[in-house]
């Protein structure tokens, strides 16, 4: 028998089939070292599209969340860059702050000089961030990562402080007494993003105030006297806080009633009286009934100390448990305190016997020096013994707690600097006002985060932005010993401690004598010992990294395309830049925010060391490759949370094969091409090739939308279903004979292979984005001069559009593929049915209206090379009725018969001239046209 292999136009190439991702990846970087570089240079003079990185905290190894911002980052960044704009990427650590100061004294000890607490902290974050950066760069992620922006280089610090001066010449910074979040463990106020809730077991009590007023209070009810003792009720789930009572609030519409429980009259609230009563174990008769503001500055007597609580009219009291009564601590409520404040009460009249450590001052009588949460029983106790306690249990609620130590929080009123919501800024619109304009200007992305971050705007307190550490930028005011105001040069000041910061860090300010600026004015000044709130440091970024330490961004501002981060960063970075921006700029830093959801495990179920269901990036690089995880990453919708598992993460790797296969396919198939040399215009191509590259040209189309509107999972989609059907299932498919069998510089052959190239060139830029390191590998295969990356390019322009009225046109090839897949499925029916052993067996008849029949007798002979069959004929489709022959397949009728021919060594088809050629009777008459003479000629397939 003849070996016609060598005549035959078989696949080769170089481009392995095996990924080898984990091997393969570190070399691709190592080749395009100073890649992002010479994208800057290709860019210059390109229109601007500025990602603004929100800075991951320079604390610990990167985990999967870390890895999917970033590659979700380096995919806008990447498509960004294809489709013509100069996007450059500044990547940043937030690098001050208690979690790094914590690790410092866990692991050097407490109480050390506090200039050795900060060297040591820069220290630590400088290793910090080196171990994450490496992390970053091995998932591919494109960026200046040779000069990043860290919060603690000189001149962010610099910055910082005169961002904070900006907000002062503003006249929205103030100091104030007024209850903030606080942690103990911290011994710190805490950001609104650094307080989660858990649950909590609590004690709840009912406790008794006895009226002191007992002229009004009858009055208030419409009576002449109070026939006994009466007394008030107040529930709470804070027993620590009685101490620290000042008054009592009720509802200035709710109804009240006076109930008689025999040895005393108790106020509660009318709708809980049968609740209350129940709840105490007593009967009682309801006597009268007031409204809330009937009860208005009547005092009752504190059931523990000799002062009297009044009460105040509270619209904030519920009825929704309790007694309708809330007990007053102003110095551990917000609400508490502001209502207090309504009233006239001052700051000195605010009792604080807290300290910053939980524990009671120790003159405070019976519980002094008593931590907060172990003074509770006592203070349970000692109501019983005074006769107040009405009721006392323990409940289930959520409590807030501090994100990092999981501890309770308390609210503790505290001297702090706040940044006004409600101050106007510069004398016009409030802060409030100005950020909730902001937000109607900004487009978000999922379109939920608007509502979310509005309500948050709209009800947030004062912004306390003062911290008591030693690891963050200074305040750096100074504060006259006597008023306790602020030095009238306030702002000159602070921009030339921000000089002094530029060249020595914080330091500079700690280190500072009052004299070198000051002068003679030194002795009547203090300076500031606080810190500023880490959110306040990321939250100026705008300022003193966009328009400091790296310049970049467009006028008014300058201003960022995009913010994005996590759905928690509404209430973070989001928030505080808005805040920032909005009293500086007037507007938002920001045009747009993307929000992406968390990562959960396949079960919904958070990712928990505990539960063992975390996934490391470093080992999914180490094992499977970063493409896969970035693939990942491209077919999830991040708007909510994003399921990863090992078994998922599998699928990832499926689904990536199926693109690298088709990816080798195109290659392997351009064997001994060149595209400068070889190439075809359009008007010679064959129909089925200049389909196939109209059909890239439209799939680009879709492909470059969605990457404009970060709909990646569509990007995914559209790619692998490309690869799977119109080119593996239908086109990849058909011209593999064509390819394979016709000589080797035929038009046939080149027409198909110039389809391939367009395809490959359009398709290896479409995944660059996703599949970064597969993209290189692929690049260099590619046939045709070319520079060192698909990165240094745009999306390919080269993809020839089919003309209008083309009869072979799209809607040609929609029947077809049409018609073929139904072939497919009965010759598949045939093959388990152990009929055919393959397609080329086959001899199918295709009964069909005039109009398909009319279309599809176009291709002529060449509808076998379609149907991939030895021979296909058309009949009317009356016929199939009349000789009751057809199956009917997805509505359309044919029949399918195993061809008696005999099979040509060459090509596989069954035809009637294998051996009409003496020379080759092994062969058809086309294979040997092929071999010996012109070719043969295909017009359409």
């Amino acid at each position: 028998m003849t070996d016609y292999k060598a005549t035959l136009n078989l696949p080769a190439t170089d481009f392995p089939m095996k990924a080898g991702l984990p091997n393969r990846e570190p070399e691709t970087l190592k080749r395009l070292d100073g890649l992002y570089q010479r994208i800057r240079e290709v860019s210059q003079g390109r229109p601007q599209f500025i990602l603004h990185d929100g800075p991951p905290y320079a604390n610990g190894v990167i985990h999967i969340g870390h890895a999917l911002n970033k590659i979700i980052k380096d995919m806008i960044v990447r498509s960004k860059t294809l489709s013509g704009f100069d996007a450059p990427y500044v990547p940043g650590w937030d690098c001050h702050g208690l979690p790094i100061e914590h690790k410092v004294e866990t692991t050097h000890g407490k109480h050390l000089p506090p200039e050795q607490v900060r060297a040591l902290c820069r220290e630590y974050a400088g290793e910090q961030v080196a171990l994450q950066k490496a992390d970053f760069i091995r998932l591919g992620v494109l960026g200046d990562w040779d000069n990043p922006y860290l919060t603690m280089n000189f001149a962010n610090e610099a910055g910082e402080i005169r961002a904070l001066g900006r907000l002062v010449e503003q006249g929205v910074v103030f100091k104030g007494l007024k209850p903030v979040n606080w942690c103990f463990d911290c011994g710190s106020a805490l950001a609104e993003a650094e307080v989660e809730y858990q649950d909590k077991s609590s004690e709840a009590i009912d406790v008794a105030f006895v009226a002191e007023d007992t002229d009004k209070l009858a009055a208030a009810f419409g009576l002449s006297e109070l026939s006994k003792p009466a007394a008030i009720v107040i529930w709470t789930t804070t027993p620590w806080t009685i101490p620290a009572n000042q008054a009592l609030n009720v509802h200035p519409e709710f109804n009240y009633a006076l109930v008689d429980t025999g040895e005393r009259l108790l106020v509660l609230a009318e709708d809980l009286v049968e609740s209350c009563l129940e709840r105490y174990g007593l009967e009682g008769q309801v006597l009268a009934t007031a409204e809330g503001a009937a009860l208005e500055l009547i005092r009752f007597r504190h059931p523990l100390y000799e002062r009297f609580s009044p009460v105040y009219l509270a619209e904030y009291v519920e009825l929704d448990a309790g007694t309708g009564v809330v007990h007053s601590a102003p110095a551990y409520g917000e609400d508490d305190f502001r209502t207090c404040k309504q009233y006239g009460m001052s700051n000195d009249d605010i009792l604080s016997p807290v300290q910053s450590n939980g524990v009671y001052v120790s003159d405070l009588p019976f519980f002094g020096g008593q931590f907060i949460w172990k003074a509770n029983p006592a203070i349970v106790a000692k109501l019983e013994e005074v006769g107040a306690l009405l009721k006392h249990n323990r409940i289930q609620h959520s409590y807030m707690h501090c994100w990092r130590h999981k501890t309770p929080l308390i609210y503790r009123a505290t001297a702090q600097w706040f940044v006004g919501m409600d101050v106007p800024v510069d004398g016009g619109a409030t802060l409030r006002e100005r950020a909730l304009k902001a937000i109607e200007e900004t487009e978000f992305v999922p379109a939920w985060g608007k509502q979310r971050l509005h309500n948050m705007i709209a009800g947030r307190p004062d912004w306390c932005i003062s911290r008591q550490r030693n690891w963050g930028v200074p305040i750096p005011f100074f504060l006259h010993r006597e008023t306790g105001e602020l030095h009238p040069r306030t702002v000159e000041l602070i921009e030339q401690v921000a000089q002094r910061v530029e060249q020595q860090g914080i330091d500079a300010w700690f280190n500072l004598d009052a004299a070198e600026l000051l002068g003679d004015e030194a002795p009547l000044y203090e300076k500031t010992s606080d810190t500023l709130d880490v959110w306040f440091d990321s939250g100026t970024t705008h300022w003193h990294v966009m328009r400091g330490s790296h310049p970049m961004g467009h006028d008014e501002g300058p201003r960022a395309d995009l913010y994005l981060e996590g759905s928690d960063q509404h209430r973070g970075w989001f928030h505080s830049s808005l805040l920032t921006g909005a009293a500086i700029d007037g507007h938002a830093p920001y045009r747009g925010l993307l929000t992406h959801g968390f990562t959960v495990d396949e079960k919904g179920r958070k990712m928990s060391k505990s539960l063992g269901n975390t996934i490391a990036p470093q080992k999914v690089n180490d094992t499977l490759g970063a493409d896969i995880l970035r693939l990942w990453v491209s077919s999830t919708d991040y708007s909510a949370e994003m399921a990863v598992s090992d078994q998922i993460l599998q699928r990832s790797a499926d689904a990536y094969r199926r693109i690298r296969n088709t990816a080798r396919f195109l290659l392997s198939n351009l064997n001994g091409f060149d595209p400068a040399t070889d190439a075809l215009p359009a008007d010679q191509m064959l129909d089925l090739d200049r389909w196939a590259v109209d059909r890239a040209r439209l799939l680009q189309q879709e492909i470059v939308e969605a990457y404009d509107t970060y709909r990646f999972w569509n990007v995914y989609q559209k790619i692998h279903n490309f690869c799977v059907q119109e080119l593996g299932g239908f086109y990849l498919d058909i011209i593999k004979d064509r390819q394979y069998t016709t000589q080797a510089n035929s038009v046939a052959r080149r027409s198909c292979q110039t389809a391939l190239y367009h395809i490959a060139e359009a398709l290896v830029r479409w995944i660059a984005p996703i599949l970064s390191f597969t993209a290189e590998e692929l690049w260099q295969y590619l046939p045709g001069e070319r520079n060192d990356s698909v990165m240094l390019n745009t999306w390919y322009e080269e993809l020839a559009e089919l003309p209008e009225g083309q009869a072979l046109g799209r809607e040609f090839w929609a029947d077809v593929m049409r018609v073929k897949e139904a072939v497919n499925k009965e010759i598949e029916n045939l093959r388990n049915a152990k009929t055919l052993r393959g397609n080329l067996e086959a001899e199918v008849t295709l009964f069909v209206d005039q109009s398909l029949q009319e279309r599809l007798a176009q291709l002529g002979d060449e509808l076998r090379f379609v149907l991939i069959t030895s021979q296909a004929a058309l009949a009317p489709l009356a016929q199939a009725d009349e000789q009751a022959v057809a199956t009917e397949v997805d509505g359309l009728k044919l029949r399918i018969v195993k061809s008696a021919a005999t099979k040509c060594a060459r090509c596989w088809h069954l035809r009637d001239d294998v051996g009409s050629n003496p020379a080759h009777p092994e062969i058809c008459g086309r294979c040997v046209e092929n071999i010996e003479g012109a070719g043969e000629v295909r017009k359409h397939a």
